[in-house]
């Protein structure tokens, strides 16, 4: 007795389907990602900001500097961790070299208050003058 087997057939792949599938998958992940503009680099340590029933926002001028103080007592200049003695001569550099430069504090709630009076006591002596302005929290009423 004699089978006969049929020969199969190669599948066939339809490339120019597949092509259309992936430039329909290719345009739906670039409408749907989210691009991020390169913002200050911010310190890579998280403060939980105090709150204020009276806070105001401040007027939108340029970038200030940000000084952060985070509840271990640790001071950052914008992005760099520096100490209580590179704090002066950081200042003073930094309003030699524009006096128009603002500043503002970044503090967390559970920062020793002893620590943020003596960073504000070295912005004085190196030479900080105006209005400091301060991150806080609205507390909604």
């Amino acid at each position: 007795m004699k089978f006969y087997t049929r020969q199969r057939r190669m599948p066939q792949v339809i490339i120019v389907s597949l092509i259309d599938i992936f430039a329909i998958l290719l345009i739906f992940v670039i409408v749907t990602t989210t691009f991020k503009k390169p913002e200050k680099e911010q310190p890579a340590v998280t403060i939980k900001l105090p709150e204020s029933k009276t806070a105001t926002e401040a007027d939108k001028g340029a970038d200030p500097v940000v000084l952060t103080i985070s509840p271990d007592e640790e001071i950052f200049l914008d992005a760099r961790q520096i100490t209580m003695e590179e704090l002066k001569p950081e200042i003073e550099k930094l309003v030699k070299s524009n006096s128009k430069q603002s500043l503002a504090l970044n503090a967390d709630k559970k920062a020793p208050f002893g620590t943020v009076i003596k960073v504000i006591d070295v912005l004085h002596e190196a030479g900080v003058t105006g209005n400091l302005a301060a991150f806080m929290e609205t507390v909604k009423q």
